[in-house]
């Protein structure tokens, strides 16, 4: 018998100024029918409700591969071309019409932590939040501007968040947040919402999830912080990852906006790098139809994969570091005009059950907006820590801080990062955290592999490449003031106290 759902929106509330709507789900399989009955904030139903429309409506990939073609040469702008063009005397009058926005929606989770990543320690007991304050105080100190701090926050970080920006107060500068939306997990053998009501506890836990970072313009447009900012003057924002630490205000960037006729104002700029070897999934800007288009590696057709992750063909990778036109958002939502592509995300829930959750990426909105174009930065504006190997590298003396910015130290004499792979005894940053007595010198090394159980003693050098390889039950201790360079270290080596 086939399975097919009905997808029935019906308000129950006789009040049109409810809050509080119903939707219904119905299913039916032979004379069998589900009914599901939820109660959800009004503009998360219908942001759910015309997402799950496409969804059912879509077939194939997002693209049609042939088409695909390499962007032109001017819609990529080299950086150090708009770095010439230099700044103004007064750049204070482009800061004040700027506001920076984290995507503060993700748990550190998969770093071992509970609540926001954005409060896991990342650098001399600051976090990742802690960092971003000081920058845009930093920022407002200098210049005698006014850039204000906006956190989308997600139902899973919200709570923690404002807790803690209570400590923020005395600090120059204003700090908003919004929350983006709540949307069903959906059963992905019946396509059912797996919720059975609107908890957030028990069975219900794992029943919903933040829709992708795509959110941000319905959830933005609906909290009223829009209208907000656009009131007070502000005509741009910069959006990035709260755990990219390399995504700080460029004042070069922003003046090239704020320099641009108005009638050839640029309402998007996405920042591009260079694509390594450790990017090859990351997405890539393409021209579709005329249009500068970004393409994710979900959206590519299986026959095409190995091509997307090519370094030759696709050379640049998405940072994730936007500035968009504020006005331009409100157009285009009050129009509803902007279509993002789909990305169905397969999760296992921890009973075992299969479902799939609908999102969104943010800078799949780049096709919708005028004037659009990418920048093409150094690879230091891309700085995210997503594991223990990547903090380990922002914690080591291969960065300088400097009011909440990290910039490469003077004497690593190669511009980029050195590869770190650390095992899975590293995963927890607790566990992380006790297996280093002190974090190692690490200006001259090039690669660091560590498998197994291994502990690092106070004042350890690493030089080259390094090889750590403890097999299963062994253990090694890097003493106190080692220096390894060049060397593969393998087998048992404990060093005892007496």
């Amino acid at each position: 018998m086939t399975r097919f759902l009905l997808f029935v929106c019906e308000f129950l509330s006789s009040d049109p100024q409810a809050a509080s709507p119903y939707f219904v789900f119905l299913s039916a399989e032979g004379d069998d029918v589900c009914l599901v009955l939820f109660q959800i904030s009004r503009k998360d139903f219908h942001g759910f409700k015309n997402l799950f429309h496409r969804f059912l409506q879509v077939k194939g990939p997002s693209v049609d591969w042939p088409k695909i073609n390499r962007p032109p040469e001017e819609s990529i702008q080299p950086y150090e071309k708009i770095k010439t063009k230099g700044l103004p005397d007064n750049i204070t009058a482009s800061l004040n019409k700027l506001a920076v926005v984290k995507l503060n929606g993700g748990l550190g989770t998969s770093m071992g932590c509970k609540g926001p990543k954005s409060l896991i320690s990342v650098r001399n007991e600051n976090t990742f939040l802690d960092l971003t304050v000081q920058q845009i105080e930093h920022l407002n100190k200098t210049y005698n501007a006014s850039v204000p701090l906006v956190l989308m926050n997600s139902f899973n970080t919200d709570e923690d968040t404002k807790k803690i920006l209570q400590k923020y107060k005395h600090h120059r500068v204003n700090i908003h947040t919004f929350n983006q939306s709540r949307y069903p997990r959906i059963n992905k053998e019946s396509l059912l919402p797996v919720a059975k009501n609107m908890g957030m506890s028990g069975d219900n836990a794992e029943a919903w999830y933040p829709p992708g970072h795509g959110d941000i313009y319905a959830s933005f447009y609906n909290s009223g912080l829009l209208d907000k900012l656009i009131a007070e003057g502000k005509e741009y924002i910069f959006v990035s990852n709260i755990d990219n630490l390399g995504a700080t205000v460029d004042l070069f960037i922003l003046q090239h906006l704020m320099s641009q006729p108005e009638d050839k104002r640029c309402e998007f700029i996405m920042e591009v790098t260079d694509k390594t070897r450790a990017d090859v999934k990351g997405g890539t800007l393409i021209q579709y139809k005329d249009h500068l288009r970004l393409l994710e590696i979900a959206q590519v057709p299986k026959a095409h994969v190995d091509e997307f992750k090519s370094v030759t063909k696709f050379k640049i990778f998405n940072t994730n570091n936007l500035w968009i036109s504020l006005p331009a958002i409100k157009r285009l939502q009050d129009k509803n005009a902007m279509d993002l592509e789909i990305i169905v995300n397969p999760k296992t829930l921890d009973g075992g059950l299969n479902v799939i959750q609908l999102e969104t990426a943010v800078g799949a909105a780049i096709k919708s907006f005028n004037n659009a174009m990418g920048v093409n930065v150094p690879r230091s504006r891309f700085l995210p820590v997503k594991t223990s190997s990547d903090l380990l590298l922002v914690m080591s003396n291969l960065y300088s801080m400097d009011a909440g910015s990290l910039t490469m130290s003077e004497k690593r004499e190669f511009p980029t990062t050195p590869h770190v792979k650390l095992g899975s005894s590293f995963t927890k940053v607790h566990d992380f955290l006790a297996r280093f007595e002190s974090i190692p010198d690490m200006l001259e090394l090039d690669h660091l592999t560590v498998s197994g159980d291994v502990t690092f003693g106070k004042n350890v050098s690493l030089k080259g490449t390094v090889i750590i390889i403890a097999n299963h039950g062994d253990r090694i201790d890097i003493p106190a003031g080692a220096m390894l360079e060049n060397k593969i270290v393998s087998g048992n080596l404990r060093i005892l106290d007496h």
